[in-house]
């Protein structure tokens, strides 16, 4: 099925529902939580984790089974539930609601898909086949998490820190452009996965310039086999 690509933000100031507490629906919270949002979850029992969440007042938990009309307000709903009445009577509800609803494993009663996800903080890279093969998804997931590590993680929060000042340093788009590419094929990652970090920061002030690089955030301690 042919999908159009997003990237939600703003899902801690959203009403987002998890129906279920099962290890899918444990899931599903964890990737809401990871996205900032502290989920609402509709069951009469939860896993142990999910249980744990609630506990620590990380999810909301409300311990029956969902209705109806649980999904007024909802942005964003998540339906995964071995009942399959249960689950149609929740997506036609969500659906008249103009929220966004997935019933999981079940791609017809789907507006969204959620992707197999590789997160280094800010670094976000998610992998889809249209509901057709989460399975390999998942497989193409857990290769691309062996070659993108911490370093991108790094690295986008460096850019976050500097991209005002550059905006002001550098108010030409072409040049601003020019310098951000000169950064992601410089050396900085290399070295930043390497814990070269102070290498890595000497790059940046290279490329961006040092009044840009004094907002990078503050330096952590090397790594013990950071070169000299």
């Amino acid at each position: 099925m042919k999908t159009y690509p997003v990237n939600l933000v703003g899902l801690e100031n959203e009403r987002c529902l998890v129906i279920g507490g099962g290890a899918v629906a444990e899931s599903k919270v964890i990737g809401l939580m990871a996205a900032g949002a502290r989920p609402i979850v509709i069951s009469p029992a939860l896993t142990p984790h999910l249980a744990a969440l609630a506990t620590a007042g990380q999810i909301e938990h409300q311990p029956r089974a969902a209705r109806p009309q649980d999904v007024a307000g909802a942005f964003l709903v998540i339906v995964a539930t071995d009942d399959p009445a249960l689950n149609r009577q929740m997506w036609s509800a969500a659906r008249q609601q103009g929220a966004l609803v997935n019933v999981v494993d079940v791609p017809l009663l789907c507006n969204f898909y959620v992707p197999a996800v590789v997160r280094r903080g800010d670094f976000v890279l998610s992998i889809s086949t249209g509901g057709a093969a989460p399975a390999l998804a998942a497989r193409t997931r857990q290769k691309l998490e062996a070659h993108f590590g911490p370093e991108y993680e790094t690295l986008a929060a460096w850019c976050a820190a500097i991209r005002p000042a550059l905006l002001a340093a550098c108010p030409h788009p072409t040049e601003r452009k020019d310098r951000w590419y000169a950064l992601v094929d410089s050396p900085v990652l290399p070295l930043l996965a390497d814990g070269r970090t102070a290498a890595a920061r000497a790059w940046v002030a290279q490329i961006m310039g040092e009044e840009v690089a004094a907002f990078l955030p503050p330096a952590a301690e090397e790594a013990s086999h950071e070169q000299s």
